[in-house]
């Protein structure tokens, strides 16, 4: 039910490299972690990035839509130096190159689809048959091998799920509708992913028990860490890789 490794980095590094980034991606790999949770977005030109603000400014400096750019134009954009003089010149790198980097030191990718607002199902077409193109004739087919694509726009799912059925999907959700169950099913998702403030023992229950996996985002505490593995969560992504360990949840409670 749950093929992947249980403890994920978020963004690459966490809270110990710029967000993102190749080098944020070096450094989980370097701390042991084989599994990462990472956001793309299209180019102007309909080209994936791996970037989490649809705006220029916060980890990238400039002004504007992501959507206004081409990809030549953002990838010469420094995405390190807003961490610290030591990332200075880190590029902002296309999902092509986050996944070869992955797929070369065997990370396993949980995928978000991050749409630019307006670009939902276009989105989730390119980084779907991005995917599908990525792993055709790789001789690794298990369900560990493949990443799995999640989002919180159930359009930009429903248009990946039409381009590549085959790459798995998960459901990404803060508050908890009625109907999760339906969603789910409506776009063969494998997986819940919730925000773990908003999970429950009862429907953690819920969900185990109508045969989906369970993936919290993103627990930095090993306590809570320790709580919500009891209560059958199947894994999560953390920011504290100082914290807590690729191999946390294999220990025993």
């Amino acid at each position: 039910m749950w093929p992947y490794p249980r403890v994920v980095a978020h963004r690459g590094g966490g809270t110990l490299a710029p967000e993102n980034t190749i080098a944020a991606m070096r450094c989980g790999l370097d701390r042991g972690y084989r599994g990462v949770e990472f956001d793309v977005m299209l180019t102007k030109d309909g080209i994936p990035v791996v970037m989490h603000d649809p705006e220029l400014g916060r980890t990238v400096a400039g002004e504007g839509s992501i959507a206004d750019f081409t990809v030549q134009e953002l990838i010469v954009r420094d995405a390190g130096a807003w961490f610290g003089p030591e990332f200075e010149g880190e590029p902002v790198p296309t999902f092509e190159q986050v996944a070869a980097f992955c797929m070369q030191h065997g990370i396993w990718m949980n995928v978000e689809i991050k749409p630019v607002p307006g670009f939902e199902d276009r989105t989730g077409w390119v980084v779907a048959q991005t995917v599908q193109r990525l792993f055709a004739g790789l001789p690794d087919h298990r369900p560990a091998a493949m990443p799995l694509l999640s989002s919180f726009s159930f359009a930009a799912l429903q248009a990946a799920q039409l381009a590549a059925p085959e790459v798995p999907r998960g459901l990404l959700i803060d508050d908890v509708p009625e109907d999760w169950h339906a969603q789910l099913r409506a776009i063969a998702a494998i997986a819940l992913h919730i925000n773990h403030l908003k999970l429950t023992p009862v429907l953690a229950r819920a969900v185990k028990e109508a045969g989906f996996g369970l993936f919290c985002y993103t627990v930095n505490d090993p306590v809570r860490a320790r709580q919500l593995l009891a209560w059958g969560v199947d894994g999560f992504c953390t920011d504290r890789l100082d914290l807590i360990g690729p191999d946390f949840a294999d220990r025993p409670l």
